[in-house]
């Protein structure tokens, strides 16, 4: 929307050129988006609280085992997710072209994947416990909101003969040039993983947002190189038309993120919930297959991955073996009973997660 005022430079004012460039709309998106949660932070606690919206204990084993641990934070205002998808949506109105249909893809799914995480809490809070959708039906509409994404993205003439393709960090040519009917399971598969990674990481204040960031601004610049023409052949990356406008959205994201974060933080004043997590996990997931890096998340989204990891791994040993590999699932809790204070763990977490961010980002160059 802004971006239209460039077209008004020297007429009205001289300066307005500055809207053409995606870097100065990704920070203005990303500042827009820190203040909006910063500012209207305060306001939405208050809503959720007066809405009775509280966080309910998630099962008599965490109520059991983490009792000292998390018995405070029953009653803490959850679905704040809702704060980040609205300080995201309207950023990205406000800094975008409207005329990128890529933007609309990763929006609308993020909106979609949003929704189910909101009727999701919701039925938990007025439930008073822990369980929510069934878990088929909550992976079904994870499924069709990928099907469809992935269905437009095939099909439509500026990305049918590009998202097919299987790009690998690190190698200059795409493993496979052409999935075939193999795209639509494989972009349902990633957009599924990735949705419930996150989700499984938002256990502890302030850990999936402060990962949220990390990744978010990765694909910031791996947005920025894809939709760069000379970069992307200069760095052998995918060339996708128009995917540098998805710069505004992960920018927007990681301010939101860290403006959520200034009341998600350690003791928390609101949750995330899934209607967040759900909703960024598979924008994020989107966006990875927009710009033909789908596999490079499973390193920059690295805390992700391993929490998903953690709650497989002990689910497969127990129904094996009978025998828990970690003494609690998903990992940060392990972490927890072996003796880490929860910011020891959200931070050592946040570190790693920079790690992955940098070790991800060394993929433009070593290739």
């Amino acid at each position: 929307m802004l971006y239209e005022l460039h077209k008004f430079d020297d007429i009205w004012i001289s300066g307005l050129n500055v809207f053409r460039y995606t870097s100065f709309r990704a920070m203005g998106a990303a500042i827009f988006a820190f203040l909006f949660c910063l500012f209207l932070g305060p306001l939405t606690i208050r809503l959720l609280r007066r809405l009775k919206l509280g966080q309910p204990l998630r099962s008599k084993e965490e109520v059991h085992v983490l009792a000292d641990l998390h018995s405070s934070k029953k009653g803490t205002p959850t679905m704040g997710g809702i704060l980040i998808i609205i300080a995201v949506t309207l950023s990205t109105l406000l800094w975008c072209r409207w005329d990128i249909f890529l933007v609309w893809i990763v929006l609308g799914s993020f909106l979609a994947l949003g929704l189910v995480g909101f009727i999701d809490d919701y039925i938990k809070v007025t439930r008073k416990n822990s369980e929510g959708i069934a878990g088929r039906f909550k992976l079904i509409a994870q499924a069709l909101v990928a099907l469809l994404a992935g269905y437009i993205l095939i099909h439509h003439p500026q990305t049918t003969s590009i998202v097919q393709r299987l790009d690998i960090p690190f190698m200059k040519e795409p493993l496979i040039h052409n999935m075939g009917f193999l795209t639509l399971p494989f972009f349902i598969l990633v957009v599924m993983g990735a949705s419930n990674a996150v989700n499984l990481t938002d256990g502890l204040d302030g850990l999936a947002a402060g990962c949220t960031a990390t990744v978010a601004m990765t694909y910031a610049v791996i947005a920025y190189v894809a939709g760069h023409v000379e970069l992307a052949n200069y760095l052998r990356f995918t060339y996708v038309p128009g995917s540098n406008e998805l710069v505004i959205f992960t920018a927007a994201l990681a301010g939101a993120a860290l403006g959520f974060l200034w009341y998600n933080c350690h003791p928390a004043r609101v949750f995330m919930g899934d209607t967040g997590s759900l909703a960024i996990g598979g924008a994020l997931a989107v966006i990875a297959i927009c710009v033909c890096q789908p596999l490079l998340l499973v390193i920059a989204g690295g805390v992700f991955v391993l929490e998903a990891l953690s709650v497989m791994l002990q689910v497969a040993s127990f129904k094996l073996t009978g025998k828990r590999i970690f003494a609690m699932s998903p990992l940060h809790h392990h972490f927890e009973l072996k003796g880490w204070t929860e910011t020891q763990v959200t931070i050592r977490f946040w570190i790693l997660s920079a790690g992955f961010a940098v070790l991800a980002l060394t993929s433009l160059k070593l290739r």
